[in-house]
């Protein structure tokens, strides 16, 4: 397989934990830390519902507002700014994946391609979120949906990238934890890997991804 000009790292979850995240969320809806899917599953609902009707709001405002609607469904009493406080800090302040750093250090070492990250983040959220994981550094540019208003995996998120770099569709790898991502990422041409972060699957009516890894270090494996 020819190797990539460029690799593109989603964040939440493919880089980040969303630990720190849970807790908050399962404390703001009163100890139920199983609503966390829930929640996270209606954010990205709102987030595609936004740019398919034209509309947008920064991510931290959807999670919010998505908090807000799990805890009118289950009864559980949430203030918008409460609502707020258990998304927004920790959504900028997630840990690294143990095998991030290493990993991500070892593909830059190789020196072969550029590194860069697309999220759906705002552009401060980003990169607060990377500079406390002690990431942004290993990575040549960092890329969000904040300037076009359209959420992953909305194809022209993709495109906006391979425009930035310069590259054609096949020469770019798209790495990310979520199967959806790599729908959208596949569907405008790029190459796709998939790591299998816990409790995250394949969507078996899709295109399987080039790359099926573990962690990051995995990949760099792969990819020498």
């Amino acid at each position: 397989m020819q190797t990539p000009k460029a690799i593109v790292f989603d964040v939440n979850e493919t880089l980040l934990s969303l630990s720190p995240l849970k807790r908050a969320v399962g404390r703001a809806l009163g100890g139920r830390e199983d609503l966390l899917p829930l929640w996270f599953s209606t954010l990205l609902h709102y987030s595609l519902v936004e740019t398919l009707t034209g509309s947008y709001h920064d991510f931290g405002e959807i999670g919010t507002a998505a908090l807000m609607m799990v805890a009118e469904a289950q009864g559980i009493a949430l203030t918008p700014a409460e609502a707020n406080a258990a998304v927004v800090p920790p959504l900028r302040s997630l840990p690294p994946h143990p095998d991030a750093a290493a990993g991500l250090a070892a593909l830059r070492k190789d020196g072969r391609f550029k590194l860069v990250t697309l999220s759906n983040s705002s552009d401060a959220e980003a990169q607060a979120k990377l500079s406390k994981a002690g990431l942004a550094a290993l990575f040549d540019a960092h890329y969000t949906v904040e300037s076009l208003k359209k959420y992953k995996p909305h194809p022209d998120t993709y495109r906006r990238v391979l425009q930035a770099l310069g590259a054609q569709p096949q020469e770019v790898l798209m790495v990310a934890a979520h199967a959806w991502d790599l729908m959208g990422a596949k569907n405008a041409g790029l190459r796709t890997a998939f790591v299998a972060r816990a409790g995250k699957t394949l969507y078996p009516n899709a295109a399987q991804p080039d790359y099926v890894v573990d962690d990051l270090p995995a990949l760099a494996s792969f990819l020498r």
